[in-house]
């Protein structure tokens, strides 16, 4: 059985964290059970919690008039909704369990609690959250630049 500790311990969250540290922010997160088509978060909802996939899988589904798509699906270790944690903008997509899942949670409420009392506690979770964005923009470029190559050097049609 994963406890909240064990999987913050494992998370990009806690990867900078000494165990004291992780002790600490331990208190303040809890795991979320979800079952197999459950949904986590629909399309358009506004989420003040940053989530860690712990076990299973989460699809990240777009709705259109032509039927869902299916955006990514993040596996055990990716984080979901770091930028509403920070910024308060609303889900672009639905994030629905793939089986079985269990993600860790923490609120930006009880997070920010930490900021007088904890601060080496929020700048390396902050940290985390940047690295995990930076990497999910690398990516994102990389794709954008293997789209441009397939389009413009094959000459492609769209």
């Amino acid at each position: 059985m994963t406890t909240e500790l064990d999987a913050l311990r494992s998370s990009p969250l806690g990867a900078e964290l000494t165990p004291s540290e992780c002790a600490v922010l331990a208190k303040l997160v809890h795991l979320k059970t979800l079952a197999d088509g459950e949904v986590l978060l629909p399309e358009g909802a506004r989420d003040p919690l940053v989530h860690v996939v712990v076990e299973g899988r989460v699809q990240v589904v777009k709705d259109s008039v032509h039927g869902r798509t299916l955006l990514h699906t993040l596996k055990p270790e990716d984080l979901i909704g770091e930028l509403s944690f920070m910024d308060d903008e609303p889900r672009y997509a639905t994030l629905i369990a793939s089986g079985p899942t269990k993600v860790l949670c923490l609120g930006r409420a009880d997070f920010e609690t930490l900021v007088e009392s904890e601060p080496r506690v929020v700048y390396k979770v902050m940290r985390a959250i940047m690295r995990v964005a930076h990497r999910v923009q690398r990516n994102v470029s990389r794709e954008l630049q293997d789209l441009q190559n397939y389009v413009y050097r094959t000459g492609a049609k769209l």
